[in-house]
């Protein structure tokens, strides 16, 4: 699958981004733009490719590829943004995307920037390093608490499992010898 310019069309104006993933006929998957939306910790977008609207957001990009295949089986999503309304049982969508851990768009908002979730730096992980040696956390504790806090909640799990490992290497690496 080549990324594809796709448009998106918002209350607010319209964002090109230039690396969205046509998963199936009628939808793309996205990472919401730098800019767009700073509060949403969702970063990444099922959008509907004719009309540029958004579908639902995931907070992780494998959620977002799960969901299409699901949802993708619901509609011709193909159609113009009106006749797929007209024609969607949208407790059942929202029902399915649910289980796959979206949500409808931009419903999901934290205070300040978190544009950056699901993205993390070699200065990241020195400080969430720091911070578990400092507090003594074992893995456990560690993998707890990179769960719920930027940028590590929003990471696929190859990432994160990769992230929390050098994480606990430097702040505790008697326990990753053992």
């Amino acid at each position: 699958m080549e990324p594809i310019a796709y448009t998106v069309t918002t209350k607010d104006g319209t964002y090109t981004v230039p690396d969205a993933l046509p998963l199936s006929p009628g939808l793309v998957l996205f990472r919401l733009p730098d800019g767009m939306l700073p509060t949403n910790p969702r970063r990444w977008r099922i959008g509907h490719t004719p009309s540029g609207l958004g579908i639902a957001d995931a907070m992780r990009r494998e959620d977002g590829i799960r969901a299409i295949k699901v949802v993708a089986t619901l509609a011709d999503w193909t159609q113009d943004a009106d006749t797929i309304k007209a024609g969607i049982d949208t407790d059942e969508l929202f029902a399915i995307l649910l289980r796959h851990d979206c949500c409808g768009p931009n419903v999901d908002r934290m205070t300040g920037d978190v544009s950056r979730n699901g993205r993390y730096t070699d200065a990241d992980i020195k400080e969430a390093a720091r911070a578990a040696a400092d507090e003594q956390m074992d893995g456990l504790e560690l993998l707890s608490a990179m769960a719920h806090t930027v940028p590590w909640m929003g990471l696929d799990t190859e990432p994160f499992n990769e992230a929390h490992s050098r994480i606990l290497a430097i702040a505790n690496p008697a326990e990753v010898a053992a």
